[in-house]
C-alpha cells in the first residue's frame, strides 16, 4: 500500500510530460476535429496558439509531470498541476458540452489528481485551517 503514492505519482508525471512534449515534438498524431470553426472550443484554442499562452501553460504541465513523479516534490507538482487539471475539466464541461470528458487520459489524470491530493491532504491542510 505505500508504493501505490508512488506508483500514481509517476503515472501522473508520465501523463502530463508525454502530452506537454507532444506539443512541442508532435509525436503522437492528433486527428482532425470535424467540427466547425465557429465551435466554441476551437475558438478558444485559437487565442490560446497565437498569444504563447498555451505554450506557457505546456512548460508548467511538464515542469509539474516532473515534479509530481518525484516523492520529495509532489506536492509542489500538485500545487502546480491542480488549476492545469481544472482548466482540463472545465474545457471539457463548458466548452465542448461534455465531449471528451470521459475519455480514458481525462478520466485517469482526474483520478490520479484527486488519489494524490487524499493521499497528502494532511500537507495541504494547512492551506485550508485557520492559524489560531
Amino acid at each position: 500500500m505505500k508504493h501505490i503514492p508512488n506508483l500514481a505519482g509517476a503515472l501522473l508525471g508520465l501523463l502530463f510530460v508525454t502530452f506537454g512534449l507532444n506539443f512541442f515534438l508532435q509525436f503522437i498524431p492528433m486527428p482532425a476535429d470535424p467540427s466547425p470553426d465557429t465551435a466554441p472550443h476551437k475558438l478558444f484554442m485559437a487565442a490560446l496558439f497565437p498569444t504563447g499562452y498555451l505554450t506557457f501553460v505546456k512548460v508548467l504541465e511538464i515542469t509539474g509531470g516532473l515534479l509530481v513523479a518525484l516523492p520529495k516534490t509532489r506536492n509542489i507538482g500538485l500545487l502546480i498541476l491542480g488549476p492545469i487539471v481544472v482548466n482540463i475539466l472545465a474545457f471539457h464541461t463548458f466548452l465542448t458540452k461534455g465531449a471528451g470528458l470521459f475519455e480514458p487520459p481525462v478520466l485517469l489524470i482526474s483520478a490520479l489528481s484527486l488519489f494524490l491530493l487524499f493521499v497528502e491532504r494532511k500537507a495541504f491542510a494547512g492551506l485550508v485551517n485557520r492559524v489560531r
